[in-house]
């Protein structure tokens, strides 16, 4: 008799918490957050990145890493974004390599969050500031990454020397 008392005050004490019943001393907690618009930012390798070496009247070329942008404006006012690509000349010991003499490739790029269209820039000269890629069409958030390369031919008649120059992303 003793152990059917003890079986019934077991499972009677155990009922609450096996039939998901909350024990008496709960309480419910409201927990609300508010998603705001953030930014577009584009961001590309600080470098230095070194293209390797060549000799006068040739070329170098090499990529410059991973470039991205991220649209977390949340589709306000528009999802779309233009990132453009820039450079200053390449300045050696005693000569100057114009920033005509570079040719910036974007290759085709990744959608990495999205729903538009992702679209390369034509590859060619960075005598002005020229589109690396575009994204239209989509709603909401997005990023995208590619890893461009930089093709630099050089002249005949300049020294000899470490030439540096910059390459600016920007987007809008």
């Amino acid at each position: 008799m003793r152990l059917k008392q003890l079986v019934l005050v077991t499972v009677a004490a155990l009922a609450p918490a096996v039939l998901g019943g909350l024990p008496a001393g709960a309480a419910d907690t409201t927990v609300t957050f508010t998603v705001t618009s953030g930014a577009l930012t584009i961001t590309a390798p600080a470098g230095p990145v070194s293209l390797g070496s060549t000799t006068a009247g040739n070329t170098v070329s090499g990529p410059l890493g991973a470039v991205t942008v991220t649209d977390a404006r949340g589709g306000t006012p528009t999802a779309d974004w233009t990132a453009q690509v820039s450079s200053t000349a390449f300045v050696g010991p005693t000569d100057t390599i114009p920033a005509s003499a570079a040719t910036y490739t974007p290759g085709s790029g990744t959608l990495v969050v999205g729903n538009g269209t992702l679209t390369p820039g034509v590859p060619g000269n960075l005598s002005a500031q020229r589109v690396a890629m575009t994204y239209t069409g989509g709603t909401g958030n997005s990023q995208a990454t590619w890893s461009p390369t930089l093709t630099v031919a050089v002249p005949l008649a300049v020294g000899l020397g470490t030439y540096t120059g910059t390459v600016t992303h920007s987007v809008a």
